[in-house]
């Protein structure tokens, strides 16, 4: 190490030119030597200027890892490491798949998750804040879509967040909800006067959630993440067809779409859904399949509709055995092909097997749209299937699924392809205790055992179906065996996918939310632990069957309040205790061009960080 003095020393060394020279040269080092020394302060190896300029960067340095702490886990550069949300797709035309399912998606967060990073990099302090999350739902009556919050609030507590509920109108499930988590009935009037900044993140549940979207579209709430879970069709199927006769609703497609874009993600429970609402999709549509709404639908449903009746207003006869074929929803309106392979090489020998039997074989296909192209071209698909025209029947894929299902013996699954989730139709078709035909498809035989929960063909070879039947049909009525699958069917597909889809839920939260570095991180959706739903407490109250239809008639009516305001106005209006405010919403490409300017913003950021930096420093982590 060079220090002062060491000149000097050195010096002591050097060759002189003579005698003389050597003599007066070693006085003269001696001498400076000893004053170099004396004028060395004790204690300190280095200039005092060395040390000054050590402890300039340790204070700069620890001042670094005080603002990396406070700063959120997972913000600015964490998206180019694993555990972030998959991108969005982009907007455009209309295709046959223009949503993601939640297996597919979410597996881009099987690796070290966002919730993960922020555990590994934080240090164990005491005191901390939970991670909050609001969930705001329109009501809480006793029904379906109650049923399934109420578990996934359930999970959520259980692994350390802190939910807390804000129901536009109160309900007769309020204290199911007070025994899980914090409740507050909010007017839709006060949502302006509620502290969204207090959440880490909103779950918004059903179409009346709009009003929230709408504020949490402003600053300062722009950037808290939002989930929109809708489970209702109702928009959809409205959209679809106002749309061909009104241009005016290009406005209210324009707002709702804008509102859609606002939010992380949108998520539907079934494949159809997305398809239904497809004019407002911004490419952030997810589906998480395994809900129990179809499940508790088909079930209020079948206790309030008679089968009888239900097959005189179709033209069938009490003695038909009726075989109901359905498919995949990711075909909305392509003609089912598939079909003509499995009727062609099972038709012949199902119609035998009925005809020893003395049975009258009626079949109803579920599939395409009402269009009269589309029925003249599946009259000349059905050409080839083999059967007499007599016993065909076809209802639209917007025609009430469960009506159908009310009169129905047999449900034959027709479609041979591979798909994502387990087909919502087939859930559906179990849960209303009729026997299933399906092919041996990887997601089907995942969770349904042959001659137990169901009957299985072999995929590659359609005309094994004839077996299935052989053990379904007996003499003018369906063999004893049919029914106890049946019954094993519906028993199982009660809470089949219930562990799935809670886990779907919460790995989607874990994905949006920033964790801060104050908050107390919760455990990992591996600790999920909910397998069931919560049917005890819900079917307990449910009990009452006038109550749960003034539930159902009170979310019919809110359902239809929606669709006139929105069917009226070309802009939002949101009234105020006191007053009316009106917003004027940006528009998609407004959001479009505010995230390039963003990006610029950020990139210009982050040269002028490095600018600021010495070289010999470095940037901060």
């Amino acid at each position: 190490m060079w220090r002062r003095g060491a000149h000097a020393d050195a010096a002591h060394h050097l060759p002189t030119a003579g005698p003389g020279a050597s003599s007066s040269s070693t006085a003269a080092a001696s001498a400076g030597a000893v004053a170099a020394r004396r004028r060395r302060r004790p204690g300190l190896p280095c200039r005092p200027s060395h040390l000054f300029f050590a402890l300039l960067v340790a204070l700069f340095t620890a001042s670094l890892l005080v603002v990396w702490q406070l700063l959120p886990i997972g913000d600015g550069d964490a998206a180019e490491g694993d555990g972030e949300a998959p991108p969005r797709l982009q907007g455009g035309e209309t295709g046959p798949m223009r949503f993601s399912f939640s297996s597919l998606a979410l597996r881009a967060f099987d690796g070290e998750s966002r919730l993960e990073a922020a555990r590994s990099g934080r240090r164990r302090w005491a005191s901390l804040a939970p991670v909050r999350v609001a969930l705001a739902v329109g009501n809480m009556n006793i029904d379906a879509q109650s049923l399934m919050l109420a578990t996934v609030a359930k999970s959520l507590v259980s692994l350390g967040y802190e939910v807390e509920v804000l129901a536009f109108t109160d309900g007769k499930a309020r204290d199911i909800w007070e025994n899980i988590c914090l409740v507050n009935v909010v007017n839709t009037g006060a949502l302006k006067s509620v502290d969204w900044s207090q959440y880490n993140a909103v779950l918004v549940s059903s179409l009346e959630g709009k009003g929230v979207v709408s504020i949490l579209m402003q600053e300062p709430f722009r950037l808290l993440p939002v989930i929109w879970l809708i489970h209702e069709d109702t928009l959809g199927q409205y959209l679809r067809s106002y749309a061909k006769l009104h241009d005016s609703i290009q406005n209210v497609i324009e707002d709702w779409r804008t509102h859609f874009n606002a939010c992380a993600y949108v998520v539907f429970p079934d494949s159809y859904h997305p398809l239904l609402y497809s004019p407002l999709d911004s490419g952030n549509f997810l589906v998480i399949s395994g809900s129990p709404v179809d499940i508790w639908s088909a079930k209020r449903f079948g206790s309030s509709h008679s089968d009888e009746t239900t097959r005189k207003q179709h033209g069938l006869e009490k003695d038909d055995v009726v075989i109901l074929v359905v498919g995949s929803y990711l075909f909305f309106d392509d003609l089912p092909w598939d079909y003509v392979t499995v009727m062609r090489a099972s038709a012949t020998q199902i119609l035998d097997i009925a005809k020893t039997k003395n049975l009258r074989v009626q079949f109803v296909f579920f599939c395409g749209n009402g269009s009269d192209a589309y029925n003249s071209a599946f009259q000349e698909l059905t050409s080839h299937m083999g059967l007499p025209d007599v016993s065909i029947k076809r209802f639209s894929v917007t025609h009430d699924i469960k009506n159908l299902l009310m009169f129905v013996d047999v449900v034959l699954y027709g479609s041979l392809r591979q798909e994502p989730v387990f087909p919502p139709l087939l859930l559906l078709s179990m849960s209303s205790e009729i026997p299933v035909v399906a092919p041996n498809l990887t997601v089907i035989t995942k969770y349904v055992s042959d001659g137990v929960h169901g009957f299985l063909f072999d995929s590659a070879d359609p005309s094994t179906i004839s077996s299935a039947f052989i053990q379904i049909l007996g003499e003018k009525k369906l063999l004893d065996t049919a029914y106890s699958v049946a019954l094993e069917g519906k028993l199982l597909s009660k809470n089949m996918l219930a562990h799935d889809c809670i886990k779907a839920h919460v790995k989607l939260l874990e994905s949006v939310i920033h964790f801060p570095s104050y908050a107390k991180l919760p455990s990992s959706v591996s600790k999920v632990q909910e397998r069931t739903w919560l049917w005890d407490p819900f079917e307990l109250k449910a009990a009452l069957e006038n109550s749960l239809l003034e539930d159902e008639s009170h979310a019919s009516t809110k359902t239809v309040e929606i669709l006139r305001e929105f069917s009226q106005s070309n802009q939002t209006t949101y009234a105020d205790t006191n007053d009316t405010s009106s917003y004027d919403y940006p528009r998609l490409s407004d959001w479009y061009d505010l995230g390039e300017i963003e990006i610029f913003e950020d990139i210009e950021r982050r040269e002028m960080e490095e600018a600021s930096f010495p070289p010999f420093l470095g940037r901060p982590l």
